[in-house]
């Protein structure tokens, strides 16, 4: 069986965390918990599209937050 996260012609949804992190995840296996679904279903490459537009930064938040207090 070959790995569902690889299927280019599957369907897949994107995730995001608390910490505000993506993730690409087939459509046919159960949200981890944690995580919740923004984006999707939709095709690999539309899914792509959404992360490479919606996380431009791949620092969690909480490092993000630190490093925005440190240069004020």
């Amino acid at each position: 069986m070959a790995n569902p996260f690889d299927d280019p012609d599957g369907v897949y949804q994107v995730l995001v965390n608390a910490e505000q992190q993506h993730s690409l995840w087939p459509q046919d296996i159960a949200v981890p918990a944690g995580w919740t679904p923004v984006f999707g279903p939709d095709t690999r490459n539309a899914c792509v599209d959404y992360v490479e537009s919606h996380w431009s930064d791949m620092r969690p938040a909480a490092l993000r937050a630190a490093a925005a207090r440190t240069n004020r």
